[in-house]
């Protein structure tokens, strides 16, 4: 066997940008204004580099499959890493909703219909009706295979170099505009005020912009020089950074104040098309990019984060009657899907009842951001504990070149960061949507504890149980 070739650093960076790289969360961004650079700069000192720091610590001391889970079960038990592989699946829940809510405006847009955006029932229907559609398609085909690279360049990087040409060109023709969300600069702008708590309501949904950071950590034991890991990530960071700092700067100056929609970023475009003289198709076509690259984008996502499931199912910490240690021809459960897209389908109940999109969308990302938090707090404490218990264990990449103090510097950032989030969610929310939040955070943590504190040997399978007939190769 061929020895598997090692990542350079322009690979690693790459493949750390891609895996965070999005264009959903550029109007919450948008929305705070010049505020946008403060909220920005503490993301990345006090969630994703110091996230990323331990995680590439743990990576270089496990460099096997399993990632966030294999991590947490060396640092805490078994317990603890089932249900960081648990929360790492349910997540995707509220999150793969937040992500749908974007088919049905940019449908709209697309049929040139803008008001069909904003009905609530038109959003569930799309996401009802497209994600089921998508869901079938994985249990007959391999559509991880067909779709993911397609998905990420229409839904991701042609939209933000559209985006930021159209937006430098509306900026370089009406200069900073004075009815947008940006406004003339001064330095007091950059610093929130806390007396007015509107923009600290979108802080959890920016710090979703860096979620997922951590997975590049895996690459680490392939670098060719593990040591450059940090030198990388804070390259990768800073051009996350440049992507949604500029794009979100360029949309703040054209969307009018108080008429900023989250869950469309066509919006902008069709502003900007008008203003530049360009003709509607334009808004029509990224918007139908958009529309398909978000599909694909859905479909590669399918059955890639239930792996994880199956193969603590495997291990028998799953009641074997759920089926979930079975899988098909394609690699995929078909009880696994079925059970997030039905438990998806109850989630984006929320537009079918709601009356405000941009409400629903923020309760979606702060609800998934929130729960993904849960697992940072059982990697922080997995990371300390491995400090003082596997000492010697050989570390490739090290956070500190000697004693434990600045492991404990980015332990401290990481919990602020936590802690500030959940706090700015809590009071600059609605009492409903942060019951909404809390419940859903609560349910979610909570399941695999119940699950684990209830398994029987009985719930093992047998390795020949593990594949629908005819699927074992």
């Amino acid at each position: 066997m061929s020895e598997i070739k090692k990542l350079s650093l322009v690979t690693f960076i790459g493949m750390t940008m891609a895996l965070c790289a999005n264009v959903r969360n550029i109007p919450i961004l948008a929305a705070t204004g010049w505020q946008l650079v403060s909220y920005l700069l503490f993301a990345i000192i006090f969630l994703a580099l110091p996230l990323a720091a331990m995680c590439g610590e743990l990576s270089s001391m496990f460099p096997g499959e399993g990632g966030l889970q294999l991590w947490v079960k060396e640092g805490l038990g078994e317990k603890w890493g089932f249900a960081t592989a648990w929360i790492v699946w349910v997540q995707m829940f509220p999150g793969m909703v937040m992500v749908a809510s974007t088919l049905g405006p940019a449908l709209g847009n697309t049929i040139g219909n803008n008001s069909m955006g904003n009905d609530p029932m038109f959003i569930f229907g799309c996401i009802m009706i497209i994600y089921w559609i998508i869901t079938l398609l994985n249990l007959k085909f391999d559509m991880a295979k067909y779709g993911g690279q397609v998905g990420v360049w229409l839904g991701v990087y042609i939209p933000c170099i559209m985006l930021f040409l159209m937006g430098l060109a509306t900026m370089f023709k009406l200069g900073i505009t004075d009815f947008g969300y940006l406004g003339a600069f001064s330095w007091d702008k950059l610093i929130p005020d806390l007396h007015n708590l509107e923009t600290l309501r979108y802080l959890t949904g920016i710090m979703f912009i860096f979620i997922g950071i951590e997975m590049s950590s895996v690459f680490v034991p392939r670098m060719e020089e593990p040591k450059k890991y940090v030198k990388g990530v804070f390259v990768a960071t800073l051009g996350l950074v440049a992507l949604n700092l500029l794009n979100a700067a360029l949309v703040a100056n054209v969307v009018p104040q108080g008429t900023m929609e989250l869950a469309n970023i066509t919006q902008p475009i069709s502003i900007e098309a008008k203003i530049l003289g360009l003709p509607t198709i334009t808004a029509n076509i990224f918007a139908f990019m958009v529309f398909i690259g978000v599909m694909l984008q859905l479909s590669a996502w399918v059955s890639g984060p239930g792996k994880t499931i199956t193969q603590c199912a495997r291990e028998g910490l799953i009641p074997k009657w759920l089926g979930y240690h079975k899988v098909n021809k394609y690699g995929v459960s078909r009880p696994v899907v079925l059970t997030q897209t039905i438990v998806i389908s109850i989630f984006a109940c929320l537009f079918a009842f709601g009356d405000n999109v941009n409400r629903i969308f923020l309760v979606l990302t702060n609800g998934t951001t929130i729960v993904y938090c849960v697992a940072y707090v059982l990697i922080v404490l997995a990371f300390l504990r491995l400090r003082y218990t596997q000492p010697k264990l050989e570390r490739t990449y090290r956070v500190g070149s000697s004693g434990n103090g600045m492991a404990w510097l980015v332990a401290i950032l990481e919990f602020i960061a936590i802690f500030i989030g959940v706090f700015t969610t809590l009071i600059t929310n609605e009492m409903t949507d942060n019951i909404l939040v809390i419940g859903m955070t609560v349910i979610l943590a909570v399941i695999p504890l119940i699950i684990y504190g209830s398994k029987k040997p009985a719930w093992k399978p047998l390795p020949e149980e593990c594949y629908e007939d005819g699927a074992k190769h």
